[in-house]
């Protein structure tokens, strides 16, 4: 698992699945996702066999938050890492349990990945894709120390409208210093 303060980081398990599909489910928690449609559980259960069939650092991992002595499923985030010759991986991440949403839980998720990626995986760039008008995101993802990187004009075509793509990043050398300087 990987700890941090109000969060834990554990991974996804078979009895998570329909909190997944449930969130997956409200257009209000995938508006910003780049999940466009209903899942069923059917899809779900498939999806989480391919996903074990991942190697275990492109695996995603259940978001928990403690409440009392428990551990509450509020959402999920993974790496995509698709060359390690260049040491670099996508991140996504969601908090689909509404009532944990503007609490700060995105961006303590978002320091444990940056935490994890440079000094676990041995990552050198750690990137992400946001919509543009995702704005609490957007704060998150600057709060952990995520710069913008440039923007995909109409990437993205959600409930009838076309939407620019931002490109946000955080580079080892970057994190380094912003980790020496909270030490």
């Amino acid at each position: 698992m990987i700890i941090g303060k109000r969060v834990r980081l554990r991974a996804v398990e078979r009895s998570d699945l329909p909190a997944f599909v449930n969130w997956l489910n409200d257009p209000e928690v995938r508006e910003f996702l780049m999940v466009y449609s209903p899942l069923s559980n059917e899809q779900e259960e498939r999806w989480f066999k391919e996903i074990l069939e991942q190697p275990v650092y492109n695996q995603p991992l259940t978001i928990e938050v403690r409440e009392g002595e428990s551990w509450i499923p509020v959402g999920n985030c993974s790496f995509h890492v698709q060359d390690w010759r260049i040491r670099a991986a996508e991140l996504g991440i969601f908090i689909g349990e509404k009532a944990y949403w503007g609490k700060g839980y995105g961006a303590e998720v978002m320091r444990l990945l940056l935490d994890h990626g440079f000094k676990i995986l041995n990552l050198n760039r750690i990137y992400l894709r946001v919509y543009e008008n995702n704005h609490r995101a957007i704060r998150a993802y600057e709060k952990a120390g995520f710069v913008h990187e440039g923007r995909m004009r109409q990437a993205e075509y959600r409930n009838g409208n076309y939407e620019d793509v931002l490109l946000m990043s955080v580079l080892r050398s970057e994190w380094q210093g912003k980790e020496e300087d909270r030490g």
